[in-house]
């Protein structure tokens, strides 16, 4: 096979390529305005509860306190970071998250994402085991169970 032939393979693979790329650019883009307008509804849905419960004047532990229902823990930024957390079971620092995020380790990169770790840590989402190591709070029926010593 001369190197014509190959180059001309190789045209046409990446013709293929490119348009099988494109199609998933639109469809990460159908799917980012869906997420948009979830996430929309989400915060409307929050805002409306605390709302409702201000002007009824029902109490704080009545509603959900799950971080789910989080306007800001659902928002993409935080679920984004969840999801580097959900990849691996080490304590994380926050340069650790900005290059796996691929935002840069920039102080201003850094600091921004420590004050959004520093956050979820204040929603019980995540936990600071040392200073600057933050890790995934675990569910209360996921915690290993005492061993009875004999």
């Amino acid at each position: 096979m001369n190197h014509e032939r190959v180059l001309e393979l190789i045209a046409t693979r990446e013709t293929v390529a490119g348009a099988q790329a494109e199609q998933l650019r639109v469809q990460i883009a159908e799917l980012t305005e869906q997420l948009v307008v979830v996430n929309a509804e989400l915060a409307d849905l929050a805002t409306t509860r605390t709302t409702l419960l201000r002007l009824t004047g029902t109490t704080s532990s009545t509603p959900p306190t799950d971080a789910s229902t989080d306007a800001t823990v659902a928002s993409p930024a935080y679920q984004q970071i969840l999801a580097v957390f959900a990849a691996t079971d080490n304590p994380l620092r926050a340069k650790d998250i900005c290059v796996a995020l691929g935002t840069g380790t920039a102080a201003k990169n850094t600091e921004s994402l420590r004050a959004k770790l520093k956050r979820l840590v204040a929603r019980g989402v995540l936990t600071e085991p040392e200073s600057g190591m933050f890790t995934l709070t675990q569910p209360a029926g996921n915690k290993p169970e005492p061993t009875p010593e004999s």
